[in-house]
């Protein structure tokens, strides 16, 4: 099976590179292949419609060397077998979903997000066992979701999370909005706790397409933003951790050293959220004197409180009794269902996209925070542990700080029949963008993974064999979106 290589992570191809197969078996032998082997895993599986055929466009990332193999296969009926991979049924199953393609032999053929009336869920016929639902809005204030819990008593036999109400049609709408700032706010909120990752993702992507790269002193402050975010959202989600084993103090603490976080942003950017920081092109509020001295002031106040705060967790029994060997998932079932980003490294993968496919000026800037319990206690010190890796970082970026550079006079514009592929390594994991122009250099094709798209097989094995009162727990050491995979 050829494929095409690409060594670099957030360039462009010629879309009629990519290798096509109308070989099912072919394909099929190449990825079983590829995929037994634990370096690779799918950053992207789906479907391009492309003359009178469906173009099935697979993206497999390699960890060990740093490559993207992409390759194709093109079906023409509406039917061929399932992959019967774990790590890919998801993809398979958004494929059936939005083209109507039947994939023989799934292992598990449900809508991803479409909720009909009578929605297959799972069931146990045995009167010693109940079912309990959560949802259709989970916690009344989150985001719609239905979890079905099957248990025996007080312990989760399975859990089975449906998604997918909202419909929000964003990848039509990139194709649709005629505006590069509409798109961007596109992509920003596909997940709002993670808008400068996503919009990096995109700008990324947009200026492949376009053949241009942006210059060291917009990739620096580009890095800045997204691990100032990664703190942010690591520190509410410790917050909300200890909030849910009653741990007040440490609900409080962290609750209050996220704010100063985002109070930054918010003057750098005018947003606490990072919503406008990252445009295509340019870096549209320079990060000045005065607010690196400001920055400076914030992580300083910031890292003695949240290291003393840190330290008291790790010595408190109360707290550790809950968290310890709590919502575990082994390394083996985290490789299996192709985990990635925090829940990935918890779990004892090395798969962190800043380290194994580094773009802008990542390379070689991070050290990977991996732990091998894969329980909500090596989650939780995964968060802490990256917070210091983001402050040390951060400290490092600003200290050398490229000099000002102008920015471009014209907006350079998209380049006809292009392929990019764009990974950011958000604060929850993988993000991935994928973008194709048609002839006359118009976006033909807009797709993104969150990583929650992943995750989520995650948070149903970590809840087995647990009391049902851990599930919250559970779910918040996760932390993983409905809107992110709800597209």
């Amino acid at each position: 099976m050829k494929t095409l290589t690409l060594y670099n992570n957030g360039r462009s191809v010629a879309f009629g590179d990519i290798p096509q197969t109308t070989d099912y078996h072919e394909f099929t032998q190449y990825v079983h292949e590829a995929m037994a082997n634990d370096a690779y895993h799918c950053v992207s599986y789906f479907g391009y419609p492309n003359a009178d055929a469906l173009q099935l466009i697979m993206c497999l990332a390699n960890d060990t060397n740093g490559t993207i193999e992409v390759f194709s296969f093109v079906l023409k009926e509406k039917n061929c077998p399932s992959l019967k991979i774990r790590a890919i049924d998801r993809f398979e199953r958004e494929i059936a979903e939005n083209f109507g393609i039947a994939f023989e032999g799934h292992q598990w053929p449900k809508p991803v997000r479409t909720a009909p009336d009578d929605y297959p869920f799972y069931r146990a016929d045995d009167e010693e066992l109940h079912e309990v639902g959560v949802g259709p809005i989970h916690a009344g204030v989150i985001e719609p979701g239905h979890f079905r819990f099957t248990c025996e008593g007080e312990k989760i036999l399975n859990l089975e999370i449906m998604l997918g109400y909202q419909h929000r049609g964003v990848e039509k709408l990139m194709l649709e909005k005629p505006l590069l700032s509409q798109k961007a706010m596109l992509a920003e909120s596909v997940a709002g706790d993670s808008a400068v990752s996503h919009g990096i993702a995109f700008a990324t992507s947009y200026e492949a397409l376009c053949d241009y790269q942006i210059n060291e002193r917009a990739a620096v402050e580009r890095m800045i933003a997204c691990e100032l975010e990664r703190m942010a959202i690591h520190t509410g989600d410790l917050s909300a951790i200890c909030g849910d084993v009653a741990y007040q103090l440490g609900n409080a603490v962290y609750g209050r050293l996220r704010t100063p976080i985002i109070n930054f942003m918010q003057k750098w950017c005018g947003n606490r959220l990072g919503k406008t920081m990252v445009r295509p092109f340019e870096a549209p509020y320079d990060l000045t004197p005065e607010l690196i001295a400001d920055l400076h002031a914030t992580l300083n106040a910031y890292e003695k409180d949240f290291t003393q705060m840190s330290n008291k967790i790790k010595r408190c029994p109360s707290v550790l009794s809950r968290l310890e060997r709590t919502g575990t998932v082994t390394r083996e079932q985290a490789v299996e269902i192709g985990a990635v980003g925090m829940a990935s490294r918890a779990s004892g993968m090395l798969r962190d996209i800043r380290s194994t496919h580094p773009y802008l000026k990542y390379e070689g800037q991070v050290k990977l925070v991996v732990k091998k319990h894969g329980d909500v206690y090596s989650r939780t010190q995964v968060r802490i542990e990256e917070v210091y890796e983001s402050l040390a970082l951060i400290r490092k970026l600003v200290d050398n700080l490229p000099a000002a550079q102008a920015s471009h006079t014209a907006e350079p514009q998209l380049q006809a029949n292009r392929f990019a592929l764009s990974l950011v390594e958000g604060w929850r994991g993988e993000i991935c963008h994928c973008a194709i122009t048609d002839n006359s250099g118009k976006l033909a094709l807009y797709k993104i993974k969150d990583p929650s798209f992943h995750n989520w097989d995650a948070l149903e094995l970590a809840v087995r064999n647990n009391e049902i009162s851990d599930f919250p727990i559970c779910n918040k050491s996760f932390n993983l979106s409905y809107c992110g995979h709800d597209l």
